[in-house]
């Protein structure tokens, strides 16, 4: 699996209205912590990080998109505002092909910011969608992660993470070979043979 960090440039339609609520406030970042379909939508918790909170909230009454908001907390530098709005033409899509992306999600200025994670063939759909209807992107990381369970056999996998608990790989050590071996009742030949075929595995998976 690969996770992608994305920077993409919204626009203040239908599905992006809180672009322009962003773009009338530049210097404002606007945090979708929390996104789910209800009856009457979609519910998000949105976080405000302002000094100017009544300012932000009147572009709330303003949105044409917006059924119904509440302010569930504000102080001096901050607003936090539950909103529901209709459901997104696009959002099924994305739901339907797993291109949901994780929260939280930032949008500044009508850029959003989150993380994506998935095959390198959904996020490379995605990537080529974006560029097919000329949406500016940009990628700001790529990861990989993979299924380790394979890489080292249950012995060496067992004998490591004694290892590296009892302080084998510290510097200063606070383990010696001659103690593993004892702990798995074998001599030392048998235990260095063990963890270097294991921590060679490690080396070249990691190399790769």
């Amino acid at each position: 699996m690969s996770r992608i960090r994305l920077k993409v440039k919204i626009g203040a339609d239908d599905d992006n209205w809180l672009a322009g609520v962003s773009t009338a406030f530049p210097n404002i970042k606007f945090t979708i912590l929390v996104s789910q379909p209800t009856d009457d939508g979609v519910l998000e918790i949105v976080e405000v990080m302002t000094p100017d909170g009544d300012a932000v909230i009147r572009q709330f009454d303003d949105a044409p998109e917006v059924r119904s908001y509440e302010v569930l907390y504000s102080d001096k530098g901050m607003v936090l505002i539950q909103v529901v709005f209709p459901m997104p033409s696009t959002y099924e899509t994305r739901r339907a092909t797993g291109n949901l992306p994780r929260f939280p999600l930032i949008i500044r200025d009508g850029w959003l910011t989150g993380e994506l994670i998935g095959s390198q063939e959904q996020l490379s759909e995605f990537t080529t969608e974006l560029a097919a209807t000329d949406v500016p992107y940009e990628i700001v990381s790529v990861t990989q992660s993979y299924d380790a369970s394979g890489l080292l056999t249950e012995r060496q996998r067992e004998l490591i993470t004694e290892a590296v608990e009892r302080g084998y790989y510290d510097s200063p050590r606070s383990c010696t070979l001659v103690e593993l071996a004892d702990k798995f009742g074998i001599n030392q030949s048998a235990a260095s043979g063990v963890l270097h075929r294991g921590e060679g595995r490690i080396i070249k998976e990691f190399i790769s």
